[in-house]
């Protein structure tokens, strides 16, 4: 039986990349998306080279981008077996009253659309497979906060994995939403004093895709423990 198949956007670093190295040891061939493929290329090289990990230039705002990585995920393992929808930005500042509107265009087609998109572009194989598809909402997504676009776009990766959920009823594929709170990533110019690592949300995307396929782990909200008063 062939190694199953993840296919994981935003995979250049952070997240992305802390899941691939996780699902490599777990035993998975992965498909890496990214818009630039120098720091791909050097995990392709970490995690087993060509015949493991398959590599994609992708905008993930670009439709012929996402059909183009999907396509080449099927013609190179011939099948996606799971879905990590991880791509995203922040970078907002100024809140409803004066941030910039072109940031705001960015991160909405970002965070949404590309979310999207990528979805549709790989549901035909994920509906062969029977497959899992994961999405990168937030706890920014649950919360109410202060002229936050950025809240505003997790709000609906949230809705996006609700409305995904009922659309594969009954079709054997399984949706997760993963929703860290704060992560040192490059998100942050300087990283919270206490944050999640990486790492510790790629755990989580493992022990959602390690389930039996009868079990559907809908959520999975990570925040840092408190202080210890």
């Amino acid at each position: 039986m062939l190694d199953p198949v993840l296919l994981i956007t935003g995979a250049s670093s952070g997240i992305g990349a802390a899941t691939a190295r996780q699902a490599s040891k777990a035993g998975y061939r992965l498909v890496l998306a990214a818009r630039s493929k120098d720091k791909l290329r050097s995990l392709q090289q970490e995690l087993g080279g060509e015949e493991r990990v398959i590599v994609v230039t992708c905008d993930v705002q670009d439709r012929d981008d996402q059909l183009r990585l999907a396509r080449e995920a099927q013609e190179g393992f011939g099948q996606i077996d799971a879905v990590f929808a991880n791509a995203g930005r922040s970078g907002e500042s100024g809140g409803f009253s004066s941030a910039d509107p072109d940031v705001w265009r960015d991160m909405v087609l970002t965070n949404i659309l590309g979310v999207g998109m990528t979805v549709q572009a790989c549901m035909p194989a994920l509906r062969e497979s029977r497959g899992h598809v994961l999405l990168t909402g937030s706890a920014a997504g649950r919360v109410t906060i202060a002229g936050s676009m950025y809240s505003a776009t997790k709000w609906a990766v949230s809705a996006i994995g609700y409305g995904l959920r009922e659309e594969v009823r009954g079709s054997g594929i399984r949706v997760t939403l993963i929703e860290p709170g704060m992560v040192d990533t490059a998100f942050f110019d300087q990283p919270p004093e206490r944050a999640l690592k990486p790492e510790d949300i790629a755990r989580a995307v493992l022990y959602a895709l390690s389930q039996p396929p009868h079990v559907d782990v809908n959520e999975v909200l990570i925040r840092p423990t408190p202080a210890v008063e």
